[in-house]
């Protein structure tokens, strides 16, 4: 393999073998020798497979994670995100984040490919999926893990963000009771402003600074609040929406999700409030491991269950910085106003998917902006559909679906010259008892390295073999499997 060569910044090993056959059943081997590719697939994507390899120095499986480079370069942000990831983790080392071995160009092969540690038992979400009945003292453990790992992240300097923290990407090796954080393919390392800017990762798990596309590392601790939420209910956040922007709209309002009212354990609602509330009021990592709830004498053995209350309480007080302070509900309708409206895309020619941002500003809210991403398919989708729900996700109400339609057509024709779509009518009424298919709105999430970084570590027992939260298919999801 002379015309392989390493990255990642890790020093080789090698050790003497023993026994009289060699091979192991290896289809290939990394460039030390070191480590082995078996041919059983662990998970597979779009742009990467992950196998079941070994390693001959420790006498352990890992997972060999293999991309090919034409692949690869079919996307700029794929092969940023994937190079991104291999670096940072090669920088980490904890023992709540998920270890990274070795990785390599193999020139004659043409691959990309890099190691990290294989997780018996798959992702968190699966995990819990697989086991519904757990008790407290379990996932205060789990948490007490995840915590120690956001910690460490967000003590670096500079400090690193995960921006994509979910069950989904947190990994388990059952037989330890042991739960690590990977697919750090979103990760961003703040420099200088000591803030990020890119609004990015799974609606579900976002906090709602990520759409002023000003934040910390105090979204991973929001985040983790809804991964604490899941692992307590077994329930995915905000399962009750239908779609992103159903998901936008009550994050963006302080809203819940509606599993959070069915916790019959007080310590847990408030645990997890602490997570939710305004940036500004948000604990940080290190202070939460202190919290009560995850010190071992406040634990007992009962099972964790979800359960309906009779009265739900009222949402925790989430003083956001969304709205006008001055708004109160006696106070009377501000004068209509235009709302200010920006439609940009990106071309993602693998799958012929535009992305496209839309910038929202009211001047009637103090000129807050919002910023929703989705994808147009241009096989498939109309700028009229995707217009037309908008309008109705969105309550805009100063401006028509076909104005907006024509500002989507404008930029789709400005990505893909020569594009034409073929017209039809289209009534508004229609879709009012909402019974028919919605075109996928979708803030922007895991690119297809990313979302195949959260194989990395896979075990057979991953989460592929379960069902959307929403019953629809992946689209609402971010690092989904394409």
């Amino acid at each position: 393999m002379s015309g392989s060569r390493r990255c990642g910044g890790r020093r080789p090993e090698r050790s003497t073998v023993v026994g009289c056959d060699d091979s192991n059943g290896y289809v290939e081997t990394d460039p030390t020798g070191r480590y082995g590719r078996l041919e059983e697939v662990l998970g597979k994507g779009a742009m990467k497979t992950v196998y079941r390899g070994f390693d001959e120095l420790r006498g352990v499986e890992v997972a060999w994670n293999q991309a090919t480079i034409s692949d690869v370069l079919r996307s700029p942000d794929a092969l940023h995100r994937m190079y991104g990831e291999v670096h940072l983790l090669a920088a980490l080392r904890h023992e709540s984040i998920i270890a990274f071995h070795a990785s390599w160009v193999d020139a004659p092969r043409r691959t990309f490919n890099f190691v990290t540690e294989l997780f018996s038992s798959g992702t968190l979400r699966a995990y819990r999926l697989r086991y519904p009945r757990v008790s407290r003292r379990a996932i205060a453990g789990w948490a007490r893990q995840i915590l120690r790992g956001l910690a460490y992240l967000h003590s670096r300097q500079p400090p690193v963000i995960h921006r994509d923290l979910k069950c989904d990407n947190i990994f388990v090796n059952g037989h330890l009771g042991q739960v690590k954080i990977g697919d750090l393919g979103l990760a961003a390392v703040l420099r200088g402003c000591r803030a990020a800017h890119s609004v990015i990762g799974t609606p579900e798990f976002m906090a709602p600074e990520m759409y002023d596309e000003q934040y910390d590392e105090r979204v991973d601790v929001y985040s983790f609040g809804m991964c604490m939420l899941e692992m307590l209910t077994n329930e995915y956040p905000y399962s009750e929406c239908s779609n992103p922007a159903q998901i936008y709209k009550k994050v963006t309002a302080g809203k819940l999700p509606d599993a959070f009212y069915r916790l019959n354990d007080t310590h847990a609602r408030r645990f997890i409030g602490r997570c939710l509330v305004a940036a500004s009021h948000r604990p940080s990592a290190e202070e939460l491991l202190l919290d009560p709830f995850l010190s071992q004498h406040h634990q007992d053995d009962h099972n964790i269950t979800a359960h309906a209350t009779t009265t739900p309480s009222p949402p925790l007080p989430l003083p956001l910085p969304l709205s006008n302070p001055s708004d109160s509900p006696t106070s009377e309708a501000p004068a209509a106003a235009r709302t200010d409206m920006t439609i940009t895309g990106k071309l993602n020619t693998e799958d012929d998917t535009i992305f496209l941002k839309v910038k929202i500003g009211d001047e009637s809210s103090g000129g807050h902006v919002r910023n929703i991403y989705f994808p147009f398919d241009i096989v498939s989708d109309t700028a009229m559909d995707v217009a037309t729900e908008m309008v109705k996700e969105l309550d805009i109400t100063d401006r028509e679906p076909s104005e907006i339609a024509a500002m989507i057509e404008q930029e789709i024709e400005r990505l893909v010259p020569g594009y034409e779509q073929e017209q039809h009518e289209y009534t508004y009424a229609d879709d009012d008892d909402g019974d028919g298919e919605q075109p996928p709105f979708y803030y922007l999430s895991s690119s297809p390295a990313s979302s195949h970084g959260s194989l990395c570590g896979v075990g057979p027992s991953s989460s592929q073999g379960f069902p959307s939260p929403r019953g629809k298919g992946d689209w609402s999801r971010g690092g989904r499997i394409n």
